[in-house]
């Protein structure tokens, strides 16, 4: 099984331990970029695909830990666009 595998099938979990991290990663796999951070951008993050979808998350922050409402956001965001199949 490959990495991307593993990341998306540990994703696809929601599991309470799943870091920023490794959720930009996913992210990066499907084609989203971070676009540039503004002067008064604090947590807030922009992604953007080459079709021109764009998901807008929070950063977590002290913790790295992605709070599990925002991975099932994620989650239906990908399949909403066609990235990951429901199964």
């Amino acid at each position: 099984m490959s990495k991307r595998s593993k990341l998306l099938d540990r994703l696809l979990s929601i599991p309470a331990d799943f870091t920023w991290d490794e959720l930009v990663t996913v992210l990066a796999f499907y084609g989203f970029y971070e676009l540039s951070k503004g002067k008064t951008g604090g947590s807030r993050r922009k992604f953007r695909d080459k079709e021109g979808n764009l998901m807008l998350l929070h950063e977590p922050h002290p913790s790295t830990v992605v709070k599990k409402y925002a991975l099932r956001q994620v989650v239906a965001n990908l399949k909403e666009k066609g990235k990951i199949k429901d199964e």
